[in-house]
């Protein structure tokens, strides 16, 4: 990036024109994630119905701005971008099965109100719409689920949802969180097979339903919620993956979900612990 040194730089006129035209239609990169999950919300209803309903989908996603709109306002003083909360919003409307409308909107709040209470150091340590869903599976499993139908036996949504995803979260520089978190998975699906005795073909079968869309692509790659070096994002996916492995197992139906609520708050405060420490060495050092 060029700094400011001072002294005026002349532009010529027709690069001048083309940087201005390159900044007017810039697309904000921040509206990818939020378009590329309504494809999949649109692409999975049209075709296997995956919503409960338009309606409580659509209260999960205003009730999760709602909440944004308010604590932002309260905890910086500004107007924050809706496009987290949109995605926690409209992942909890795919994610939730429940007959009551209340679940919908108790999950986003809790999802939301989650970025700004559970923080330490001034970052916050779970994924919002993941802590959402595992905190009302622990409080009301009787009242609500989680989406766990796979697309069939058609592999052209599979193939346009994945191919896009790749691609988008390639552009955020994502992509080998994903790509280890998938290794690991059908690794472990087919040790999975081996010791069970069940045939590989639906032990591998989950990764290619919408849940696990969302899990791959939003939850385990959520920028804020990942740890910071390339290595440690790789190993803490390959330990969603292996605890994945351990629940399955043992027959815990939503594997997933809670595999990611213990191993990503853990791998931040992990983080967050190391670099305090070397911190207090550094003053320590300097003293």
């Amino acid at each position: 990036m060029s700094q400011f040194t001072g002294e005026p730089t002349l532009t010529p006129v027709g690069s001048a024109l083309e940087v201005g035209e390159r900044k007017k239609f810039r697309f904000d990169n921040r509206y990818v994630a939020p378009l590329f999950i309504t494809g999949i919300l649109l692409v999975g209803h049209l075709s296997y119905g995956i919503l409960e309903s338009y309606k409580k989908t659509a209260l999960a996603i205003i009730a999760a701005i709602i909440v944004e709109l308010v604590l932002g306002r309260i905890f910086f003083g500004k107007w924050l971008n809706l496009a987290s909360a949109y995605i926690t919003g409209i992942s909890v409307g795919i994610l939730v099965r429940s007959p009551a409308y209340w679940p919908y909107a108790l999950c986003s709040v809790i999802s939301i109100m989650s970025k700004y209470v559970l923080r330490v150091k001034g970052r916050h340590i779970w994924n919002p719409s993941n802590f959402g869903i595992a905190v009302l599976l622990f409080l009301a499993p009787e009242t609500m689920a989680v989406l766990s139908i796979q697309w069939g036996n058609n592999l052209l949504p599979i193939v346009v949802i994945w191919t896009l995803g790749s691609i988008i979260i390639w552009r955020a520089r994502r992509f080998h969180i994903s790509v280890t978190y998938v290794v690991s998975f059908f690794l472990f699906a087919f040790l999975r097979s081996w010791i069970t005795g069940d045939p590989w073909q639906s032990e591998v079968a989950p990764i290619t339903g919408p849940m696990y869309q969302l899990f791959v692509f939003f939850m385990i790659t959520d920028p804020k919620t990942t740890v910071r070096s390339r290595t440690g994002q790789c190993v803490v996916a390959s330990c969603v993956a292996l605890v994945e492995f351990i629940l399955r197992l043992g027959q815990v139906v939503y594997a997933p979900i809670y595999a990611l609520f213990l191993v990503g708050p853990a791998a931040n405060l992990i983080e967050i612990w190391l670099d305090s420490h070397r911190q207090k060495s550094v003053l320590a050092a300097t003293t």
